[in-house]
């Protein structure tokens, strides 16, 4: 993506810039430390520290002295939660890949979208490819419909997938690719995500959708037993 002028703000490039004033030996600085340090004026440094205050970016002092607020805790550590994710989740994405031959991945809900958290595309030459941070819609799909499924929506077919633990689309997204899913949960029982094998549906015949679903349900069984309470 391009990163000129069109793609910047000014006024948030700014507020950025004063919380990026703080470093570790300098926890609290002055209205005028600030100013030395971003260079910007002191008017517009309240002005916007007043944003930064209401959201939890930034706490002013009685003595006047501003510190980094409790959201950029929350941030931070939301953030490293999705890298410790990422050392249980991609070794199991490389054990379906060995596995099935085909492209595994691994989906978090967003809204009403679902997201491609962590994949690993299959090693043949003609295959499903996904990237990461890929958004598709869902309620169309195997991993978009297992997430509504164990998000607690409702209907029969939601409940046919409750109840089978699984769900295999045939074509429902594309009509050329086949899929299998499983939901992900912690060891709270809490849904995480959802683990997915995908391939072309010309070879996803029926012996290698249930291979695709006895591998994913060992991976999402030790994924419950590996992943924290969030």
């Amino acid at each position: 993506m391009a990163r000129g002028k069109e793609n910047r703000v000014e006024a948030v490039e700014r507020a950025l810039s004063i919380l990026a004033a703080f470093q570790e030996e300098e926890e609290n600085l002055s209205l005028d430390a600030l100013a030395r340090k971003t260079g910007l004026y002191k008017s517009t440094i309240l002005r916007l520290a007043g944003s930064l205050e209401r959201f939890g970016y930034l706490t002013r002092e009685r003595d006047g002295r501003f510190h980094l607020g409790p959201s950029l805790w929350r941030l931070g550590s939301l953030y490293r939660r999705g890298f410790y994710l990422g050392e249980h989740v991609r070794p199991q994405l490389r054990r379906l890949t060995e596995i099935t031959r085909e492209t595994a991945s691994y989906y978090i809900r967003d809204g009403n979208e679902r997201v491609c958290l962590y994949r690993l595309n299959s090693p043949q030459a003609v295959r499903h490819h996904l990237d990461e941070g890929t958004r598709l819609p869902l309620d169309r799909g195997a991993t978009g419909k297992v997430l509504l499924a164990f998000s607690g929506a409702g209907g029969t077919d939601f409940e046919r997938i409750r109840a089978a633990g699984f769900y295999i689309s045939l074509g429902e997204r594309d009509p050329d690719i086949g899929a299998a899913a499983v939901p992900v949960f912690d060891r709270a029982g809490r849904l995480r995500g959802a683990l997915a094998v995908s391939a072309l549906i010309t070879r996803f015949s029926e012996a290698a959708r249930m291979k695709a679903v006895a591998a994913l349900l060992e991976s999402a069984a030790a994924l419950r037993a590996a992943i924290p309470q969030g």
